[in-house]
């Protein structure tokens, strides 16, 4: 059974965690498969939009802690250094790989998300939830601090002293009290959950392409920036997007009174 499910559709690609009886608890294997399959798709023309979700009941509940059990169990003590290159090489090469991914990434997150599991699902673009869905920065509980940017993604999202709680406490967070915060953006039945993401990972699919992921450097860009450094990356940016074969249908588009047909040009 392979750790990881990949279907496309039209030009939306959609990634399923597939490992359900452990409810889809990162191992190396499939780790590596969602960091190759997030580095192909970001210089792939077929895929304008990825959709990330996982099998079963749950999204993912993060390290695999029996492997580490057993890893203890058998007397294997990796030294600092080895720890620190298994995890450079592992969870922090698929952030990487999401970090300079600039087109449309969105989490359909169907159940539990538990640390490295939480911190992929704040990773994204768009969080949508069925009802279901549960949230917890789960590190503390096993002695550990969140190893996969969940410190660097969570305080932008909710602020930083929410986000401390949360780190801090291990506790649950429910679907609801998610979206009230802002953490996820739309919540679903279970049942309507998929559809729902994949409509609109559709009606995206559907848009100017180089204008979304230009919209989407500009953002990231100006989240560190001063606001003159913004303008002039905005100038830039818009300078691209004037340029567009896209650009002059939507203008095309606008004067006939009809919907634009957008090929990513």
């Amino acid at each position: 059974m392979s750790d990881l499910i990949d279907e496309q559709d039209g030009f939306v690609l959609r990634l399923t965690l597939n490992q359900p009886d452990k409810k889809n608890a990162f191992s190396p294997d499939m780790v590596g498969a969602l960091a190759a399959a997030i580095e192909s798709a970001a210089t792939d023309d077929a895929v304008r939009v990825v959709v990330l979700t996982g099998a079963g009941d749950a999204f993912s509940a993060g390290g695999d802690l029996s492997r580490r059990s057993k890893e203890s169990a058998e007397g294997a003590t990796p030294s600092p250094f080895d720890r620190m290159n298994r995890l450079q090489t592992g969870t922090h090469r698929l952030a990487r790989a999401i970090d300079v991914f600039d087109k449309p990434l969105m989490a359909a997150v169907n159940g539990a998300a538990a640390g490295a599991g939480m911190d992929l699902a704040l990773m994204c673009d768009i969080r949508y939830a069925s009802r279901q869905a549960r949230f917890c920065e789960a590190y503390i509980r096993v002695g550990l601090i969140p190893g996969n940017a969940g410190c660097h993604f969570l305080p932008r999202l909710i602020g930083t002293g929410r986000a401390l709680e949360l780190l801090w406490s291990g506790d649950w967070l429910s679907a609801e009290d998610a979206e009230r915060i802002g953490l996820v953006n739309r919540l679903f039945d279970v049942d309507q959950l998929m559809p729902e993401t994949l409509a609109f990972a559709h009606r995206l699919a559907g848009g100017p392409s180089i204008q979304q992921r230009l919209i989407k450097r500009l953002v990231r860009q100006c989240e560190r920036s001063d606001l003159k450094t913004s303008l002039e990356y905005t100038a830039a940016a818009m300078a691209v997007a004037q340029g567009t074969a896209d650009y002059q249908e939507a203008i095309a588009a606008y004067r006939e009174k009809r919907a634009g047909r957008f090929e990513g040009k």
